[in-house]
């Protein structure tokens, strides 16, 4: 198994908060050989809500998870349940995919946070839900302009008006900071990633799927009638296999995929609790969730414990000295946009994968030339709604009904040049990136 990171991005955790708030799920190391309808490889957002989905439509259903549960970005990312997915524009979708494709792609954001919430609602799961909608801040005035010339579109694309704000507004509504104004697009809301993580895997259980930890996936080859899916201690024999790996999958499970994702590091910190006259000083009281238009953006929000969660892109690489640059680099940046919180304690710091595609589009449905195997994979740092909403899908397409999703999701992602050093790509966009920040 091949991966093009170092391994320390890949794990542990490191001091991620998410893992203090709720335990673990207790899955069982898969140790015998069994046989499944379907095999679902990768224990996060998407495999679980494939292996839901397939269990609740009668579907026999076994999921790996080469690690513990929540190991992946499903239990290390900012709790975002959110529009996104793609970084293509309107324009290359038009282009690539014809006129309809970017209205067809906008309601299926709108639908994947809705999945998400029907899927809280209908279980009842207590996953700190908060924020209505996010708001996006202008870090100059050219972005605020750039925000007002496209909110029209907006309203009409997603069929719900987004909120302009002046920095007057948004420093009533606690929002406060260098901010040139912003927008307000009511649709998502923020979560406990690790809480939904623990949901999803007790509803699949209870549905009949079966989940294991620690077992992973070292060898997928073709069998009679299906796959087989070999891990150190045992193997399953599946008609069809459904991968979810995302950023944290292998070159060569299956050879299709090499070179065809560039995983990218996030990295998060969280403060102590703040008390209400430190977030009065700073001006930010608000529990929404937010970013700011740089396109290498920061993230950010109030948990509802009065913890301040704060993220950014991190390195191209995950040596120490990097690592080391990375943490000076992030908390340089929130002591920039929250002066007044610059010495407060930083209790917890992580990193994580999120999965970037050449054509900036996720992939959803079979592999080309692999009958019977399928992926879903890619969703540009915006997982927690799309990559659950992938899972969904898939699991229609693997039981062969179709109608949710434009089929353009379908359309192979071309490799990136470079294969396994693809990585050296990264620099100059990143600094390309910078200069427009600026």
């Amino acid at each position: 198994m091949t991966r093009i990171f170092e391994a320390p991005a890949y794990g542990p955790q490191g001091a991620c908060y998410w893992a203090e708030t709720e335990p673990d799920a207790s899955w069982p190391q898969l140790t015998v050989d069994m046989q499944t309808d379907v095999a679902v490889i990768g224990g996060g957002f998407t495999g679980l809500n494939a292996a839901l989905a397939l269990a609740e439509a009668g579907v026999s259903v076994a999921l790996l998870e080469a690690e513990h549960p929540g190991w992946g970005a499903s239990g290390r990312n900012g709790g975002f349940c959110c529009l996104g997915g793609a970084k293509a524009s309107d324009a290359m979708l038009a282009r690539r995919f014809g006129s309809d494709a970017p209205r067809d792609w906008a309601r299926t954001e709108v639908a994947a946070v809705d999945h998400v919430s029907d899927l809280i609602t209908r279980h009842g799961w207590d996953v700190d839900r908060h924020s209505q909608g996010e708001t996006l801040l202008a870090h100059t005035p050219r972005a605020f302009a750039g925000l007002e010339a496209k909110a029209a579109g907006i309203a009409d694309s997603y069929g719900t008006a987004p909120m302009l704000h002046t920095p007057a507004d948004l420093a009533v509504r606690g929002l406060g900071g260098p901010w040139h104004g912003g927008m307000t697009l009511p649709v998502g809301f923020a979560i406990n990633p690790r809480k939904y993580h623990l949901g999803l895997s007790q509803a699949a259980e209870q549905a009949g799927a079966a989940l294991f930890a620690n077992s992973p996936v070292t060898g997928l080859t073709r069998a009679k009638g299906g796959w087989q899916v070999q891990t150190p201690k045992g193997r399953l024999t599946a008609g069809k296999v459904v991968i979810a790996t995302n950023g944290y999958s292998h070159e060569d499970l299956p050879s299709w995929l090499r070179a065809r994702t560039m995983p990218l590091q996030s990295t998060v910190i969280v403060t102590r609790p703040l008390t209400k006259a430190e977030q009065d000083g700073a001006g930010w009281w608000s529990a929404q969730m937010a970013y700011d238009t740089r396109f290498l953006l920061h993230y950010f929000r109030l948990l509802p414990n009065g913890r301040f969660l704060f993220g950014m892109r991190g390195g191209l690489r995950a040596t120490p000295a990097i690592r080391r640059r990375i943490a000076r680099r992030i908390r340089a940046d929130f002591a920039r946009l929250f002066p007044a919180w610059q010495d407060v304690e930083i209790t917890h710091e992580w990193s994580g994968l999120v999965c970037l595609m050449r054509n900036l589009v996720p992939f959803l449905g079979p592999v080309p030339g692999h009958d019977g195997l399928f992926a879903g994979l890619g969703f540009h740092g915006n997982g927690v709604a799309m990559g659950s909403y992938t899972g969904r899908l898939l699991a229609d397409r693997v039981m062969g009904i179709g109608g949710k999703g434009p089929d353009w999701l379908g359309t192979p992602p071309p490799r990136f040049p470079l294969g396994r050093f693809r990585r050296l790509l990264l620099a100059p966009a990143y600094l390309w990136a910078e200069s427009l920040d600026l």
